[in-house]
């Protein structure tokens, strides 16, 4: 893993970090794994999650409560300690989610199935309602909790914390991980 460069990267260095991958931030028995659609160049090169300055993840997590300060992405690793991992549904990392085909993303969510199998966290909170739908066959996801569920996993459904999707603003993205963080732990 490369630690967090000093300085933006070049379009030359992020054009090399196409198709890299990143570890998942996995544990057994979390409170919630968070999974994004699949890692974007700027995550790829320094191979952190939702690493992009602008992505609204790491402030939105904080102002949910789900941690006790804002972590920077380099910090990912501390997440299992407070009860949360990240994966991806794709590994490979692009430019953006539309690079990845149908095919890629429905071979991603049984590579998710075989995940949540092995690691059983209490709930997936899945990023993207968009790769969600195409994922795993559901259409007409929306955003919340979903009904389905994946092996004995149950789902929600938040919003992608990119920086590109403006309808969401953080305090937003921050009042959705609320309602999962309550679901999770039991939280008033």
């Amino acid at each position: 893993m490369k630690a967090t460069p000093k300085a933006r990267p070049t379009k030359a260095e992020l054009a090399a970090a196409h198709g890299a991958t990143i570890p998942d931030v996995i544990a057994p028995d979390l409170d919630v794994l968070f999974c994004g659609i699949n890692p974007g160049l700027y995550s790829g090169y320094t191979g952190h999650h939702f690493a992009r300055p602008g992505n609204r993840f790491w402030p939105a997590l904080h102002r949910s409560g789900w941690t006790p300060r804002q972590l920077r992405p380099d910090e990912q690793h501390l997440l299992p300690e407070w009860g949360m991992g990240i994966t991806n549904i794709v590994a490979r990392a692009t430019a953006r989610a539309d690079e990845l085909t149908a095919e890629e993303l429905r071979a991603g969510g049984d590579a998710l199935h075989e995940r949540l199998e092995r690691y059983r966290p209490r709930m997936l909170a899945v990023l993207g309602v968009t790769a969600y739908r195409s994922a795993f066959g559901r259409p007409k996801a929306q955003i919340g909790s979903q009904t389905d569920r994946i092996g004995h996993t149950p789902v929600w459904v938040l919003p992608n914390p990119s920086g590109l999707n403006a309808s969401w603003p953080v305090d937003a993205i921050a009042e959705e991980l609320i309602r999962v963080r309550r679901r999770c732990r039991g939280d008033a």
